[in-house]
């Protein structure tokens, strides 16, 4: 019973606290959401670009020529050496014939196709499709096929796949940075707030450790306050980053010049982001209290 009435009195003077001290309460919660729109975003940004990795490394692979001088039996035998490369994951070797049966069934039914089907079979060159375990090793996996003797050119989108990889390194990399930077601002200004509020309430803190109210009972309203600021922080927070994302996706969806970037649906990732949200508040809100307070009664 002592118990709850203790929590009861606690979040009512946190919820005072916090009222009382409009402007810098507003401030703490400000940069809260501030913090975890930065980190949210950039996170975001480097999750949806992990899966399409992800998705090019299941299906991605890049094609490489035999040299036209050589005989099917000695491009048959260059198979070993290539799966012998790091990274590779499998090879398959396709005939010209082969090509020339995928290309027509490629364009058969498209606009225009009859340009680009039925094209006699020695215009095609006899291939590998090769397989990648890490597509972020692209480029040095197709250099060192190429240095084999036999191979002849290669096919491969090693732009698009550089460029997702150091789009979600810059990304993960911004969000790291800013987000630990805005996060040290944002303890500060809670620390700053409560030291606020103990200030305001000195005497009346001085009269309730007279009377024997121990440091955890003096305490408690102002860890609420830090927890209640950090709290809904995360939550507006949230709920921007939830507008936010589904303004950018629809964007992206709606517009026929993304075709590779396929969004993930935020209902997939709400749960996680609104804990990871409100954990965080509560970790920065409850931190910057508890150094706030702990210094008050030392002092």
């Amino acid at each position: 019973m002592k118990r709850s009435y203790n929590l009861g009195y606690y979040i009512s003077e946190g919820f005072h606290s916090i009222f009382t001290h409009g402007l810098m309460s507003f401030a703490a919660v400000f940069m809260i959401v501030s913090c975890l729109l930065i980190m949210g975003s950039f996170s975001l940004v480097a999750l949806n670009l992990e899966r399409e990795l992800g998705k090019l490394e299941r299906e991605n692979q890049f094609l490489a020529f035999v040299d036209d001088s050589y005989s099917r039996e000695q491009a048959m035998a260059l198979i070993g050496e290539i799966r012998a490369v790091p990274n590779v994951s499998s090879v398959t070797f396709i005939t010209r014939e082969e090509a020339k049966e995928a290309n027509d069934k490629k364009y058969a039914e498209e606009d225009h196709g009859d340009l680009f089907a039925d094209l006699p079979a020695e215009v095609f060159r006899d291939r590998y499709a090769i397989h990648m375990t890490d597509i972020s090793l692209l480029t040095e996996t197709v250099n060192t096929v190429e240095s084999i003797p036999g191979i002849d050119g290669h096919k491969a989108a090693t732009e698009i796949s550089e460029g997702l990889v150091f789009i979600r390194n810059v990304a993960t990399g911004i969000a790291v940075i800013l987000t630990a930077l805005l996060l040290i601002i944002s303890v500060f200004i809670i620390y700053n707030t409560i030291r606020l509020g103990t200030f305001t309430r000195r005497e009346e803190v001085a009269i309730m450790k007279m009377v024997g109210a121990t440091n955890g009972f003096v305490r408690g309203p102002f860890i609420v306050e830090g927890m209640l600021l950090g709290l809904a922080g995360g939550v507006i927070a949230f709920l921007c980053q939830w507008g936010i994302y589904q303004l950018i996706a629809d964007a992206v969806n709606s517009g026929g010049a993304i075709e590779l970037l396929t969004i993930i649906p935020f209902g997939e990732i709400a749960t996680k982001v609104l804990g990871i949200f409100a954990a965080v508040g509560l970790v920065v809100g409850t931190g910057g209290s508890a150094m706030a307070i702990h210094k008050f009664l030392r002092v």
